[in-house]
C-alpha cells in the first residue's frame, strides 16, 4: 500500500523482451495496482496487452497521468529522456540497466530523482541471483574475483559493445563485493561480428589491493557465468545461472592441523538460499522501497557507479594494441 492507505499504482514502459516479463510478473503482485503499458511502437503495445490482459496507453503522458511507479525498459539510448520526464513528475522509477547510455545522463537522472526525492533503483538483477545471495553470508573481504560471463550470439544488445550490453552485470556485482574504490583498469577486446566490441577482458585493480578479472563474450558457443571468489577464508565457486554454488573454507586452526592434504584444512560448505524468480525479487525489493520499507537495493548512485566503470574499460580496450588490430 502507498503512504496514503491506496495500493501502489504501477506501470511499464517499454514491452520488448524484458518489458514484456515486467508486465508479466507485476500485473500478479498483491498489494499494487497494475496501471498498464506504453510502448511506442502500437502494434507491440497492442499484442503485449492482449496477452497479458492489461491496458496499452496511447502515450507516454497518459501512462504517467495514472501512476505512482514505473519500470523503463526501453532502448538504452532513450533511458536519459524517458527517466528524467517519469522522475520529474514525482513518480518512482526502476531503470533497466545500464541507468544511461552516458555518464553524465546517469548522473543526471541520478540528481533529479535528489531533488523530486523519489525511488530510483537500477535493474542489476544479479544482485539477486539465487547464488549470490547464498554466498553473502559468508562473504568477508574478496581479494581475488574471476567472473566469466559468455553468451551465444544474437542480434539483441548489439547496438552497444558487449561491455555496456554483458559485461556491466559483472561490473556492478564487483563494486559490490570489494566496497573499495578502483584504482587501475586494463582491458582488451575485439569486434568479430558486429561493428562494436563483441568480447573483452578487464582487469580491475582497487585500492584496497582487490583484483577482479572479468570476461565478457556474446560469441561462445555456449553460455556460461561463473563467479570465483578467493578471500582469506576460503574459496567460492557460483554459478550464476544455476544459482548454485560451493564455498570451500578454511577450518579453524588449519595451520596446527598438520595436514598433508588440502581436504583435511577445508570444510565444504554447498551454498543455498530459496529458489525465486531474480526479476520477481527486484521488482518486489523495488515495491519495497517506494513504500517506504526498506532501502533501495540497486540505488542510482550504485548504477551511475557501475556504468562509469564500464567507460573506463571500454576506454582501457581501445587504448589496447588489440584496438588497432582490425580495421
Amino acid at each position: 500500500m502507498s503512504a496514503t492507505g491506496r495500493p501502489i499504482r504501477v506501470g511499464v514502459i517499454g514491452t520488448g523482451a524484458l518489458g514484456f516479463h515486467h508486465a508479466r510478473l507485476l500485473r500478479r503482485m498483491p498489494g499494487i495496482e497494475f496501471a498498464g503499458i506504453y510502448d511506442k511502437n502500437p502494434a507491440r503495445a497492442a499484442e503485449v496487452a492482449q496477452q497479458l490482459e492489461t491496458v496499452a496507453h496511447p502515450s507516454l503522458e497518459a501512462l504517467l497521468e495514472r501512476v505512482d511507479a514505473v519500470t523503463v525498459a526501453v532502448p538504452t539510448p532513450a533511458h536519459a529522456a524517458v527517466g528524467l520526464a517519469v522522475l520529474g513528475r514525482g513518480i518512482a522509477l526502476l531503470m533497466e540497466k545500464p541507468l544511461a547510455d552516458t555518464v553524465p545522463g546517469a548522473e543526471q537522472l541520478v540528481r533529479r530523482a535528489g531533488e523530486r526525492g523519489v525511488v530510483l533503483q537500477v535493474g542489476h538483477v544479479e544482485r539477486f541471483n539465487r547464488a549470490v545471495r547464498a554466498a553473502a553470508p559468508y562473504l568477508d573481504e574478496p581479494r581475488f574475483l574471476q567472473i566469466d560471463r559468455l553468451a551465444p550470439f544474437q542480434p539483441r544488445g548489439t547496438d552497444v559493445a558487449v561491455i555496456l550490453d554483458l559485461m556491466i552485470h559483472d561490473l556492478d556485482l564487483v563494486l559490490e563485493l570489494v566496497r573499495s574504490d578502483v584504482a587501475d583498469v586494463r582491458a582488451t577486446g575485439v569486434p568479430l561480428l558486429t561493428t562494436h566490441v563483441d568480447i573483452a577482458n578487464a582487469r580491475i585493480e582497487f585500492a584496497n589491493g582487490a583484483i577482479a578479472n572479468v570476461t565478457a563474450s556474446r560469441v561462445s558457443r555456449e553460455r556460461t557465468r561463473k563467479l570465483r571468489i578467493f578471500q582469506p577464508t576460503g574459496y567460492f565457486s557460483l554459478d550464476l545461472a544455476q544459482g548454485t554454488g560451493e564455498f570451500y573454507r578454511l577450518k579453524p586452526g588449519w595451520q596446527s592441523l598438520a595436514a598433508t592434504r588440502l581436504e583435511q584444512i577445508v570444510e565444504h560448505v554447498r551454498l543455498e538460499a530459496p529458489e525465486a524468480e531474480p526479476l520477481k525479487l527486484e521488482l518486489e525489493s523495488f515495491l519495497r522501497a517506494v513504500r517506504g520499507e526498506e532501502e533501495v537495493v540497486v540505488s542510482g548512485a550504485a548504477g551511475a557507479q557501475a556504468l562509469a566503470l564500464a567507460f573506463r574499460v571500454a576506454d582501457a580496450v581501445q587504448a589496447s594494441p588489440l584496438a588497432t588490430a582490425r580495421p
